[in-house]
């Protein structure tokens, strides 16, 4: 993925030199082409084609989080199943 985005940001500064260097052209030119033409492309392919990365990362570190603190499993508190914790009872 990051060779075809670096070989096009390679395409598009050839194509702004080339702009920059013509004689009709200008170095504003230059610049908004290797923008339009360049930058804003890759930065939304990189953003889309790097959300799968980014989905398992989040997964990892949810389930990182969730062993690393054994109360979110949402089970009663250790040692309640032995009659650690007081009963709760009427008055009598």
């Amino acid at each position: 993925m990051y060779l075809v985005l670096i070989a096009w940001l390679y395409v598009t500064v050839m194509m702004a030199v080339a702009e920059a260097a013509s004689p009709q052209g200008t170095v504003l030119g230059a610049g908004i082409t290797f923008l339009l033409y360049g930058l804003l492309p890759v930065a939304i392919l990189g953003y889309l084609l790097g959300r799968p990365g980014r989905r398992r990362a989040l997964r990892a570190r949810q389930q990182a989080a969730s062993m690393a603190d054994p109360d979110a499993g949402g089970h009663a508190p250790a040692g309640a199943e032995h009659g650690t914790v007081a009963p709760v009872r009427k008055e009598p």
